[in-house]
């Protein structure tokens, strides 16, 4: 009896172990399958993003470098200068002419050839000879470089005209003045003229 009991119990006990082995087998087996989740992006509020437009444009602000301005500076040798400094040099030449002494006047008598050349060696010649070609030479340039400024329908009194005549006839009579030297009279019309292209002067400074 005792025999059959211990074989019966074996056998139990196998079958049970063999039914919680199969048991543990289905319980372990790998689930290969993968997870699915769905990916959500990021939501920014409104502040972040204004935050971030401001700081993308503050550094695009910084990155861009700032042309420097550089100041625009005329040339100093043009018509036009020229122009002004050749009538300043006539107007500096004619009052050197009136003070430069002068030589004696010869009256009622024909002057001596040493005399003539007194005369024409003096400084009173000489400046005066130089101050009718720097009033040519005012004229031709004014009239190169500021030739588009003369109207006649802008009428006689605009500055510009005006400037035009009394320089033009402040030059004339300094020439006239200086072909009539030594002769008598001569000084006042260099003074007419020394004093037109004053005018002339005055009227564009």
């Amino acid at each position: 009896m005792c025999p059959k009991i211990k074989f019966h119990n074996i056998g139990f006990t196998l079958c049970l172990a063999a039914f919680s082995a199969s048991t543990y087998a289905d319980e372990a087996t790998l689930n290969l399958k993968l997870p699915t989740t769905t990916y959500t992006a990021p939501s920014f509020s409104s502040g972040t993003q204004s935050f971030m437009l401001a700081l993308n444009e503050s550094k695009n602000q910084s990155e861009i470098s700032t042309p420097t301005r550089t100041k625009f500076e005329s040339p100093f040798f043009t018509g036009s200068n020229a122009h002004k400094y050749l009538g300043l040099g006539t107007l500096a030449l004619a009052i050197a002419t009136t003070i430069a002494p002068k030589p004696p006047e010869i009256e009622d008598r024909a002057a001596t050839p040493a005399e003539i050349d007194a005369q024409d060696s003096s400084a009173h010649a000489k400046f005066g000879r130089a101050t009718a070609a720097m009033a040519a030479a005012t004229v031709a340039s004014g009239l190169l470089s500021h030739w588009d400024d003369f109207h006649i329908e802008d009428g006689i009194f605009d500055p510009d005209n005006l400037h035009a005549l009394f320089g033009t006839a402040g030059a004339l009579a300094i020439m006239y003045a200086i072909s009539k030297a030594p002769g008598e009279g001569h000084a006042g019309k260099g003074m007419v003229g020394g004093i037109a292209m004053g005018v002339a002067v005055k009227l564009t400074w």
